[in-house]
């Protein structure tokens, strides 16, 4: 999960830890720059890839943008599902990432809709 809010953080870690499944183990990182660098170890060390990314667009340092940018020109990475939960509900914004994420889910600020959006990530489990 690319996250910089922390309370967004920790609920979403919460409901989907208490989704059905509950198959996810969870990595959270602050911004695009970070993500980067948890994903080029793995890929480095041949660690497991994660199953999907958690992205929020706005972000400090690197944002989510420049952050699928980056990961598409590397071919290990570009075929991680990306999921982005954001605020942000500009048609530029959902224009600019429709090719290069499997989900664009807008974070409610209404706590009821906010685990009712993040539940449907916990539904999904990529093969």
């Amino acid at each position: 999960m690319v996250e910089d809010n922390r309370l967004d953080a920790l609920l979403t870690s919460e409901i989907l830890s208490e989704s059905e499944k509950n198959l996810y183990q969870i990595k959270e990182v602050k911004d695009g720059i970070e993500a980067i660098a948890y994903l080029r170890g793995c890929s480095n060390s041949g660690s497991a890839l994660p199953d999907l990314i958690l992205l929020d667009l706005n972000l400090p340092r690197m944002n989510g943008f420049d952050f699928l940018d980056e990961i598409t020109k590397t071919e290990d990475l570009k075929t991680i599902p990306v999921f982005i939960l954001t605020t942000s509900s500009d048609e530029e914004d959902v224009e600019k990432v429709q090719e290069f994420v499997d989900s664009y889910l807008l974070k409610p600020l209404d706590l009821e809709e906010f685990e009712t959006a993040v539940s449907r990530i916990g539904k999904v489990r990529p093969d």
